[in-house]
């Protein structure tokens, strides 16, 4: 029988960028953009092994630079452009089990352009699936500044249109349901849902686990990069591992 761990972290850091060239290993804050999301997972005791899946000889080299662990390259037909990232989860989380003759638990995604989520969140996505037996797994969220209730329109006929039907009838925020959105900080699920589910949401039962929203960055633009280094910089936005030391692990 195979060795059973909890949680299998993934980073997925595809070479291509078309938002933003390069962004992954881009410096930020210090440090090249996946390089938080591996001290991140550092400062995680629910992670048992956090893993880089990249296409790119250059991101896993950055990644193994700075303590990450790269245990193989991604398949061209899982690199490109239109790959969706769930069938990524799926390769990876199979071919760690394989190499290791393990069994997780758990698969927690961590996208490297949210960089700003904390260790607290990831604490408390584990905790909150281990509670839930019958969730399939967790995603963060996070309430908007703008309500969509009032802010979401369509164009129908040349005219403006409620996305929402019967927005225009609430006329009080305390009459709107609350709305949440989903923010890319954290998604946990069980390793059961990766193996047989077609896709992340189709079929899933899913807890949300609320962030505050202004730790709900997400990076894909060069004015998007900027403005988050700033608020990270600034004190802002802290990051806990910056505070304990820069340089690569050992």
């Amino acid at each position: 029988m195979p060795h059973r761990h909890e949680v299998l972290a993934v980073i997925p850091a595809r070479g291509g960028s078309a938002g933003l060239p390069g962004k992954n290993i881009r410096p930020f804050a210090g440090l090249p953009l996946i390089c938080h999301s591996i001290r991140l997972a550092r400062l995680c005791p629910e992670i048992d092994r956090c893993v880089v899946s990249t296409d790119s000889a250059e991101i896993a080299r950055v990644a193994r630079e700075h303590g990450g662990d790269v245990p193989f390259l991604r398949t061209p037909d899982l690199a490109r452009d239109d790959t969706p990232l769930w069938p990524v989860l799926q390769d990876t989380l199979k071919r760690v089990e394989k190499e290791e003759g393990a069994s997780y638990q758990y698969l927690l995604l961590l996208d490297p352009t949210s960089p700003t989520r904390l260790p607290a969140h990831v604490s408390e996505g584990v905790r909150r699936l281990r509670d839930n037996p019958e969730a399939d797994g967790i995603v963060s969220v996070s309430r908007p500044e703008f309500h969509p209730v009032w802010h979401a329109v369509v164009e129908k006929d040349g005219w403006m249109e409620d996305l929402i039907p019967g927005a225009s009838r609430l006329n009080r925020r305390q009459d709107a349901p609350v709305v949440y959105r989903i923010n890319g900080l954290v998604y946990i699920w069980r390793t059961p849902a990766v193996r047989a589910r077609p896709s992340w949401r189709e079929g899933t039962r899913l807890l949300m686990l609320e962030t505050t929203e202004d730790r709900a960055v997400s990076i894909d633009t060069l004015e998007q990069f900027r403005r988050a280094e700033v608020l990270v910089e600034s004190g802002f936005l802290p990051l806990p591992w910056l505070h304990a030391g820069s340089g690569p692990a050992s």
